[in-house]
């Protein structure tokens, strides 16, 4: 894993019914802010297959000391906000990753990235 294993960051969300679309865009505009960051290691938002309204995100950090300065920072909190309103709940869990096995079929990390489909 380089270096040393990133720091995971998984959220659970419930979003309002009818605001799923807002929601995704909201943190289209909003996740940057911590893509911006030189330990942030990138993040994924995930919807569900099985739970309507209910999303996952997933990001990676250099260590759990870089993830806890971003989350306290003013503009953590404001992005935070944004997202606040459009959930019913949220649940976080974090750890350190301490093994990751590529599958066959993974590619490049180049040519490996998802975009959001609208």
């Amino acid at each position: 894993m380089g270096r040393s294993n990133p720091f995971r960051v998984m959220l659970t969300q419930q979003i309002l019914p009818g605001r799923e679309r807002e929601f995704e865009e909201t943190w289209l505009e909003v996740a940057p802010i911590a893509a911006a960051r030189p330990a942030n290691l990138g993040a994924s938002l995930i919807r569900s297959a099985s739970e309507p309204g209910t999303y996952y995100i997933v990001g990676d950090w250099i260590d759990e000391d870089a993830f806890r300065e971003f989350e306290s920072s003013t503009e953590h909190r404001e992005s935070r906000k944004r997202l606040h309103a459009l959930r019913t709940s949220f649940s976080i869990a974090a750890g350190t990753a301490v093994a990751h096995l590529p599958g066959a079929g993974a590619a490049e990390p180049s040519t490996n990235q998802v975009n959001h489909q609208k």
